[in-house]
Formats: structure tokens, sequence, C-alpha cells
């Protein structure tokens, strides 16, 4: 392989998703379960031998990245712009409160306008931040070289959609990602452009 990989892998579980209650920048940690699919994505991540190791700052990343760094031996990099979406006001609630208290709103942020969320991010302000942090990363990637990197669920939408050169809003034709599910993203031979290799990997 001549072009670059990148490895997109989401932390694993923690309470909030398993109820549903959106998380944003609030630091969340790993639940058990979660602590169980970081062990055991870990090694098979590591199998893809990445030369480098990136991640969101946020607890959930950090400990599902220490197992990784565990198994890869690398020493992480954590970078705040790999965050989740900053969801303003609505941090904390669960997604049935958020139906209920604002219908209205809730229907335009299930469909990805994120613009009507009260002091949220939308999908333009993360692609931007997000892009930042990918540029950087391809940058320290040398050819044949593959990249990890521990984000969040609904931001690797949007990373896969930057590198895809995908509007925004056909983020909506791709499931959410496990907990611990990863995508794989290959250069193509011209340079500077992707493809969708798999997706939604699990251990």
């Amino acid at each position: 392989m001549t072009g670059r990989r990148l490895i997109l892998l989401r932390h694993g579980r923690t309470a909030w998703n398993v109820i549903g209650r959106g998380q944003g920048h609030t630091d969340v940690e790993l639940d058990g379960i979660g602590h169980e699919q970081a062990a055991a994505a870990a090694p098979v991540v590591a199998a893809y031998q990445p030369s480098m190791l990136w991640s969101s700052d946020l607890a959930r990343a950090r400990q599902t990245t220490a197992y990784v760094a565990k198994e890869t031996g690398l020493d992480p990099r954590f970078d705040e712009r790999f965050r989740e979406f900053d969801l303003g006001q609505r941090t904390g609630l669960t997604m049935e409160e958020y139906a209920e208290q604002f219908p209205v709103e809730y229907a335009d942020f299930t469909a990805g306008r994120f613009t009507a969320v009260p002091g949220g991010e939308t999908v333009e302000e993360l692609s931007r931040r997000f892009g930042s942090g990918l540029a950087d990363l391809l940058i320290s990637l040398a050819a044949g070289e593959t990249g990890l990197l521990v984000t969040h669920g609904a931001a690797l939408k949007v990373a896969i959609m930057h590198l895809l050169g995908w509007p925004g809003d056909h983020g909506s034709g791709l499931q959410g990602l496990d907990n611990c599910g990863w995508v794989l993203l290959d250069e193509l031979h011209d340079g500077g452009r992707f493809r969708l290799s798999a997706y939604n990997l699990t251990a």
C-alpha cells in the first residue's frame, strides 16, 4: 500500500450512551462494558500496525486510547479538535427529553440541522475544527503509513464527509457507529483523496 490509511475508532460505551443522553463536551468516563469493548478492540486495530495514534482529549476517548496505546506501544497525542459536537444548552438531555421539551428543534437536530441547537456547533463549525486536526495528522503521516484516531460517533460522520468530499447532509445515509466500531479510509493514488474501505467494523 503506497497511499496513507486512516483508522477512525469510536470510543467505548458510557453510562450516558446506554440511556441516550447527549454527552457533547461533557467528560463522561467509560462504563464497565466500555472498558471491555476498548480492551477487545485494541489488539485488533493494533494489527493494522499504525505508526501514529491521536485522540480526542475527552475522558471516554482518552480511556479507550489507553488500551490502544498499550497494544501498539505508541504515545498518543490528545487534541481538543477531535471532540464530539458541542451540544450547547441541550447537553445532558436524553433524546426522549429533547423530543418532548423541544419537538420542532429535535426534528431539525435529528435531520442533521445542528444550527437549531442553542449554543451548540453547526456541522460546518465542527467540520472546520475537525478538518484542521485531520490536516495536521495527515501532514505528519508518510506515504504507506497508517494513522489511528480515537474520537466520537457524530464527529466521525462529519470527518468522513470531510475526507470524502461528500455534502454534509449525506451523513444521514450512514448508520451510527457502534461503541468501539471503526472506519477504514484509504488514500487514492493521486494523493489527498480518500475512499471508504470499511465501515463499523468491530471486535
